[in-house]
């Protein structure tokens, strides 16, 4: 099984947990893309009904539409049953770092506000601690981008303004803010370092999702296997 095998497999998987007249949550990425895809076709024929998503970003919603399923905002709803997300890493204790999509403020309202956070991975995206592979996702105003880049030093992390691919300059999110990614040597507490990045003035939220995820479901060259925290 290959790496898009296991995003498809984990996918299908997913679709298990939910049930009619629920309020789900859209993750952005392209395993959550898969996911998206498949609920919009078990709405389409019926097999589902009065399910409505929430989506977590501009992407996630064109998704949505395109694939039948009926969008609504956070606003318009009481409660989210669950929601289903990528992570970037997995730790053994399931904290993550999400963000590399650039959604991670819209992803931490809606998943944060879920009865279910479920999350959706390859047997790649788990370390030993986080960090390991990827940078921590900062989403910052635009103009106290290069002050808190310099303030991150503190936390002996090294900050990159993330550049867009394919227009000049850099990514804006979709709140129209910038990105930094930073490179912490070794976070020992994810938990305790989210919550001081949060308190840095121009942060408007970080890709550390400490004590929050519920089920991982990781795509292996075996199958699909489930951790609960």
């Amino acid at each position: 099984m290959n790496a898009e095998e296991m995003k498809k497999a984990v996918a299908k998987e997913a679709l298990k947990f939910i049930e009619d007249e629920m309020v789900v949550g859209l993750g952005t990425g392209s395993t959550t893309a898969y996911f998206i895809r498949y609920l919009g076709k078990l709405i389409m024929e019926g097999e589902l009904e009065e399910v409505y998503g929430i989506p977590t970003s501009h992407q996630a919603r064109l998704l949505a539409i395109e694939s039948g399923v009926p969008v609504v905002s956070l606003d318009e709803v009481d409660a989210i049953d669950i929601a289903v997300d990528g992570a970037d890493e997995v730790d053994p204790h399931l904290n993550l770092i999400k963000g590399r999509g650039g959604a991670l403020t819209m992803e931490k309202v809606i998943e944060y506000r879920a009865g279910t956070f479920l999350v959706l991975v390859d047997e790649s995206k788990l370390v030993e601690s986080l960090g390991q592979r990827v940078p921590v996702p900062i989403e910052v105003i635009p103009p106290a981008w290069r002050a808190i880049a310099e303030e991150l030093e503190v936390f002996n992390a090294e900050a990159e303004l993330r550049m867009a691919e394919k227009k000049d300059g850099p990514v804006i999110t979709d709140n129209g803010n910038f990105i930094l990614d930073a490179r912490f040597h070794r976070i020992d507490d994810p938990l305790d370092l989210e919550i001081e990045l949060n308190t840095i003035p121009g942060v408007v939220e970080n890709g550390i999702f400490a004590d929050i995820a519920d089920i991982v479901l990781v795509g292996t060259k075996e199958g699909v296997k489930r951790l609960e925290r």
